[in-house]
């Protein structure tokens, strides 16, 4: 089993920065592939970003390249997600979810992928 615990989120100026944090449980932590998912309002929910157990392989939606980057401390059990340049259609609750244990560079890129879910955490971006 693997809790998760998302943190970071805020009401940010457009252009401004925030950076998520998805604390988790469990020992394998570290073997797991970790996904962040957004939900704005009346939208479903997308990927944003995903990074595989070891760092090395990564993804991001076209929407947040060169803006957002996804990082991993598995010393720390930790998942990040910096977000620079914030434009206000990044306003939404954002999710980590993880899957796993993995060999290789490898992660999902659908929802229904990962079994562990964390309860969001509110991005709201004025403009």
């Amino acid at each position: 089993q693997v809790q998760l615990v998302e943190s970071g989120g805020g009401l940010v100026q457009a252009g401004g920065s925030l950076r998520l944090s998805c604390a988790a449980s469990g020992r394998t932590f570290s073997s797991y592939a970790v996904g962040w998912f957004r939900r704005a309002p009346g939208k479903e929910r997308v990927l944003v970003a995903a990074i595989s157990w070891s760092g090395a392989s990564t993804y991001y939606a076209d929407s947040v390249k060169g803006r957002f980057t996804i990082s991993r401390d598995n010393a720390k059990n930790t998942v990040y997600l910096q977000m620079n340049s914030l434009k206000p259609e990044d306003t939404a609750v954002y999710y980590c979810a993880a899957d796993g244990p993995f060999g290789g560079s490898y992660y999902y890129t659908r929802a229904d992928e990962y079994a562990y879910w964390g309860q969001g955490t509110q991005v709201t971006v004025s403009s």
